[in-house]
């Protein structure tokens, strides 16, 4: 094998897909790309299909079920891969998979990890009114965003953020970092930093349901939670009677709207009535 780095990339959305661009737009190369079975996700949000960019560069494209499937591991192998980028991929990858490359493995988490490590970052960056958050290029290891930091990107957030606004800027701040630690990827000077253990936090996994707003909730409180729910997610959304009020944008007044509070009143601005 010569001295060159041989990378692959595993996606199956449009955040893993602008990463793979860039590359290109780099002037690097990939040497192997995975993704999903054209059947699997069709309903995930972003979900993208790699044939156009594989034929355009003449990259390999594996087609799987899951990212531990033995064809992943022998496939990484063949190709003598180095690093392999999983990027916008809700599976875990195990250690076979983890260890196949001969450097590893390279994925993206869009917090400022050791905080905020699982799932659904951008919503819980605005629910906890977070005046901060970004993304953190790490060092796949076997835990859950516990692996060593190559770098971050900051992001600033205010009281009007929403997360429509702040996916757009973590699929930027994915961009940053690919043109940062390009060059230390490819001359393989990476210098990693630990994770702080005593600064990790958790992130729960949300659910649709989780986006209904209480009568019981301040004005803050379900402020926040139309602007962390709304486009891409699916929208928080008001129960009155058998009619269900999709929001996706609205105002908070003290003394007068749509849907009382404990502290005021909510009106929906952008909204759909389902039921």
């Amino acid at each position: 094998m010569s001295g060159k780095i041989r990378l692959a990339f595993a996606t199956c959305v449009q955040l893993g897909l602008s990463c793979i661009e860039q590359i290109y737009n780099l002037g690097g190369k990939l040497d192997l790309l995975i993704t999903l079975k054209d059947d699997k996700a069709t309903r995930k949000s972003g979900r993208v299909y790699l044939d156009e960019i594989a034929e355009k560069h003449g990259i390999p494209l594996l087609k799987i079920s899951n990212i531990n499937e033995p064809e992943v591991v022998s496939s990484l192998k063949r190709y003598e891969i180095d690093w392999l980028f999983i990027i916008g991929w809700s599976q875990i990858a195990r250690k076979e998979v983890l260890d196949a490359p001969t450097k590893g493995c390279i994925g993206m988490h869009p917090t400022l990890l050791p905080e905020g490590r699982g799932r659904a970052a951008v919503p819980w960056a605005i629910i906890k009114g977070l005046t901060k958050t970004g993304v953190t290029m790490f060092k796949l290891d076997e835990g859950v965003d516990t692996g060593d930091i190559i770098g971050q990107e900051e992001i600033e957030l205010d009281n009007n953020t929403t997360a429509t606004e702040l996916y757009k800027k973590v699929i930027d701040a994915h961009m940053k970092l690919i043109v940062r630690y390009w060059n230390d990827i490819m001359n393989d000077t990476i210098v990693f930093t630990e994770q702080d253990e005593a600064k990790a936090t958790v992130w729960p996994e949300r659910k649709p349901e989780d986006g209904e707003i209480h009568a019981s909730m301040t004005m803050e409180e379900a402020d926040r939670l139309v602007r962390a729910v709304t486009h891409p997610y699916p929208g928080a959304f008001f129960k009155d009677g058998d009619k269900c009020i999709r929001i996706w944008s609205a105002g908070i007044d003290k003394n007068k709207g749509t849907i009382r509070l404990s502290d005021g009143y909510l009106t929906p601005i952008d909204y759909e009535i389902e039921g």
